[in-house]
């Protein structure tokens, strides 16, 4: 942003800015605002308390201060979306409120506040110090075992922490057939048949490969294929890595999009089934980066038999969750870079966040797995509640279909 719209520099400037902008009605902000908190649908009765938020005819100055109480609240490792959530209630279900939260002069006041929480985050502070420590302690040592020991310079140098040697080896390193998650994600989601509108199955979603990928030369290929989406818990390792061993023929990591103004945010953690038949439409317009790779592909007596393409896009979702590519992925455009299965390719800072993987067709009709392999975790209460269950994740509540 530029001249009178460049971020600001402390939390005070950016509520004196917003403020004058209100007054002035600037590029419709008042006007948006207004319409927005005058058609907000109530929240379910049964939302928890911690997660509730009345925006129902809220004056200017109710914004305000819930930013600078959003600004002042110390995330927690199983909290962390709850200011999220709270804000998400200006726009469940509200296409007034999305309006508002994703365009305009909206746009520009979500942008600038998530610049402000990158700061902080990025700040090494007394109050970043003592954030770690929280999360340190409340991780326990059986989970920070996996990590590199500290010390950490703020709290994103901290969320990107990483993992000791050896502690994610890289399975069947040398068969190129077989796919390695990602990251250290809840695998939620598979979508068949990939069409440029495909319908995904319990709820009337979409996901456009075309836009997904920027309008990419290599999207069609992912037509009547596999989709696979892998979110990752705010308290997880944020690093993701390539699923297979190959050739990035092309790369970006600087898709701007929006930062908040999910339709239904509360859904995309569905009781015991994170992010299951989430409007994936909205990710095209989120933050977000790919990385096309050249494959090979094995016949039966696992010699190569062709090559394909396999899709990796990091989208960031919410809060700060910025896309970072190392640098020998970043805007890749002239030549091919080799990638080995389980690389590293970037790292997502704090907020929400998840990868999506694209195949061709046919290629990965299914997950599949061997005895013995990890299926998944048996959980702490705690994190059970904080990050996959409650009253308001439950299937959806939507009353009115999606506009196209």
């Amino acid at each position: 942003m530029q001249g009178e719209e460049q971020y600001s520099d402390s939390l005070d400037e950016f509520i004196k800015k917003i403020t004058l902008w209100y007054e002035n009605d600037h590029e419709g902000l008042k006007t948006m605002y207004d319409a927005a908190v005058k058609h907000v649908v109530p929240y379910p009765e049964d939302t928890p308390v911690e997660v509730q938020c009345d925006w129902k005819d809220r004056d200017f100055d109710f914004l305000c201060e819930f930013f600078r109480e959003w600004y002042e609240w110390h995330p927690g490792v199983n909290n962390g979306l709850d200011y999220i959530e709270k804000f998400s209630w200006l726009t469940y279900e509200n296409d007034y409120g999305m309006v508002f939260a994703t365009s305009g002069p909206g746009y520009k006041m979500t942008a600038d506040f998530t610049h402000l929480q990158g700061l902080q985050m990025d700040a090494d502070t007394p109050e970043s110090q003592e954030l770690i420590e929280e999360w340190v302690k409340e991780l326990g040592t059986k989970r920070m075992a996996d990590y590199r020991p500290g010390p950490w310079n703020s709290f994103n140098d901290f969320f990107i922490r990483q993992l000791k040697d050896g502690k994610r080896p890289i399975d069947a390193q040398d068969d190129d057939s077989v796919v390695v998650a990602p990251a250290d994600c809840v695998i939620n989601m598979i979508v068949d048949d990939l069409t440029e509108t495909t319908p995904i199955p319990v709820k009337t979603v979409t996901m456009n490969v075309k836009q997904l990928l920027e309008n990419s030369e290599h999207a069609q290929r992912f037509l009547g294929g596999t989709a696979v989406s892998c979110i990752l818990m705010p308290d997880s390792y944020h690093w993701y890595h390539s699923p297979v061993r190959g050739e990035v023929v092309e790369a970006r990591d600087d898709i701007g999009g929006v930062y908040y103004g999910m339709r239904d945010f509360p859904e995309l953690l569905n009781k015991g089934n994170v992010g299951y038949g989430y409007d994936y439409a909205m990710f095209d317009n989120f933050r977000r980066g790919y990385v096309i790779i050249k494959t090979r592909y094995l016949d039966v007596e696992g010699k190569p038999d062709g090559e394909g393409y396999v899709g990796v896009v990091p989208v960031g979702l919410n809060s700060i969750a910025s896309v970072n590519f190392l640098e020998k992925f970043k805007s890749l455009i002239k030549k091919p870079v080799p990638v080995e299965k389980g690389e590293q390719i970037g790292n997502f800072m704090y907020g929400g966040s998840l990868n999506i993987l694209l195949f061709e067709p046919g290629r990965f009709p299914a997950l599949q797995l061997l005895q013995g392999q990890r299926i998944g975790v048996l959980e702490q209460l705690k994190r059970s509640a904080g990050l996959f269950t409650g009253a308001y994740h439950t299937q959806s509540r939507r009353r009115r279909p999606l506009a196209p």
